[in-house]
């Protein structure tokens, strides 16, 4: 999994979220597992905790990072998720009164799965009834890419950039900083060595990577525009994803 050790060895991955202050607002992007998964892990389903044995561990939930940091639970006003996979969304829960924004694609399929899409959503993480905004491909362009603005009236650039593939309507969340622009790439790529010129990454990550793709060729595709955006523009903009641990620690 992490490109060291034999193929036994335990590998560690993160689970990274962010909490962006906007306009006098929190935003929070991707939000872990939540505490209702701390308190009844067998609700995150078997195939997950068997593959990744997650540390159940309630000190390592967003909301609680986030009540370290000195707010509470109302003052998230929204939630942006990636995708709606059972390590991004379980924590939607602890957060009642965000607005939850996500692409319309993968609401739908996330509301109403198929058959070979059922083990990925996990529905009692939104069984308190999120606040569902929905957002369709725009035609801004960022970079190149596809992409939606929203939360303009926070004074804030947040755009959502379709990067489908890993799931039916996964996004990047990029936002604009003093230095620059960032983009949490979700799981549109899980190493980075997967976007580095010429690529490179553990052969049982890519193996994973694969038998967890929604569409194939998509993801190959955003994964080759992710590495071309780097390349060409790596000193504007700062790619991360979810699980890579190397990128983590460097944030």
């Amino acid at each position: 999994m992490g490109g060291e050790g034999g193929p036994l060895t335990p590998s560690p991955i993160v689970a990274h979220c962010l909490l962006i202050e906007a306009g006098g607002e929190l935003v929070l992007v991707d939000t872990g597992l939540g505490t209702e998964d701390i308190t009844d892990p067998k609700r995150t389903g078997q195939p997950f905790r068997g593959v990744v044995r997650p540390k159940f561990d309630p000190s390592e939930t967003a909301i609680r990072h986030v009540e370290g940091l000195g707010f509470g639970t109302g003052d998230v006003t929204h939630v942006i998720v990636t995708h709606l996979d059972v390590d991004h969304a379980g924590g939607l829960g602890d957060f009642p009164k965000a607005e939850v924004h996500v692409s319309a694609p993968e609401l739908e399929m996330a509301l109403h799965p198929k058959m070979t899409e059922r083990l990925r959503y996990i529905s009692e993480q939104w069984a308190h009834g999120p606040s569902w905004v929905s957002h369709d491909a725009g035609g801004d362009d960022w970079f190149g890419f596809e992409s939606v603005r929203i939360l303009e009236g926070l004074g804030e650039e947040i755009v959502l950039v379709p990067l489908s593939g890993h799931s039916a309507g996964s996004v990047g969340v990029a936002f604009k900083e003093p230095s620059g622009w960032s983009m949490h790439c979700g799981d549109a790529y899980f190493h980075h060595g997967d976007i580095e010129s010429p690529k490179s990454s553990p052969a049982f990550l890519r193996a994973f990577q694969s038998i967890v793709q929604y569409d194939g060729k998509a993801r190959h595709r955003n994964q080759d525009r992710l590495r071309e955006l780097k390349k060409a523009h790596g000193d504007e903009v700062r790619l991360f994803c979810s699980h890579d641990p190397a990128e983590f620690a460097a944030s």
